[in-house]
């Protein structure tokens, strides 16, 4: 397990950036850790091992330098892994720390709630409140009306569009990474 290097640490903090905004500092700067023995709060901090990006407490990465690197599997949250090509993606594991510093939000409708989660988009009729001024692919955070994260994904339309001209009938989220089932990419 090792620190990112600064290519990595661009793509991952773009991604989060997506998400989460201004809020990264929250994640990167301002989150202490209360675990383990030690008596003053430590930080989180992102390390890679085997293409996964872990967020994980300094006092957890401490101990586990008893640990071989080929015998260790995983330590603290994954958040997300590299593809071959290179390319970042956020995993379904990352949902908590999302949802805790979302920029953007949607409160899906109970009635829809199921067809999210089996992967389907997200129309008009199914969202129960949203917040402004969400632009085109941001990163939205989906939750249930009684704030329980169900997943992320990219907008499709924009605040404007959704609250007025749109087709109740019409796609409104798309590319919805939930629980290893992707949801249709509608345009």
């Amino acid at each position: 397990m090792r620190p990112l290097d600064e290519k990595e640490t661009t793509l991952v903090f773009n991604k989060l950036h997506k998400f989460v905004g201004n809020n990264l500092k929250n994640i990167v700067l301002e989150s202490q850790s209360h675990e383990g023995p030690d008596s003053n709060p430590g930080r989180y901090c992102f390390r890679l091992q085997k293409n996964r990006v872990y967020y994980v407490s300094e006092s957890l990465i401490k101990r586990a330098t008893n640990i071989k690197r080929e015998k260790l599997v995983s330590l603290g949250t994954q958040i997300g892994k590299f593809t071959k090509a290179g390319k970042f993606h956020l995993t379904i594991q990352s949902l908590n720390l999302l949802a805790a510093n979302a920029k953007h939000k949607v409160w899906l409708k109970p009635t829809s709630e199921m067809s999210f989660l089996y992967g389907n988009s997200v129309l008009k009729g199914g969202v129960g409140r949203i917040t402004e001024n969400i632009q085109v692919n941001d990163g939205v955070v989906v939750f249930s009306m009684s704030d329980v994260p169900l997943g992320f994904g990219d907008a499709a339309k924009e605040y404007g569009r959704i609250a007025v001209k749109m087709d109740p009938m019409g796609l409104w989220h798309r590319e919805t990474r939930l629980a290893g089932y992707v949801g249709a990419i509608c345009s």
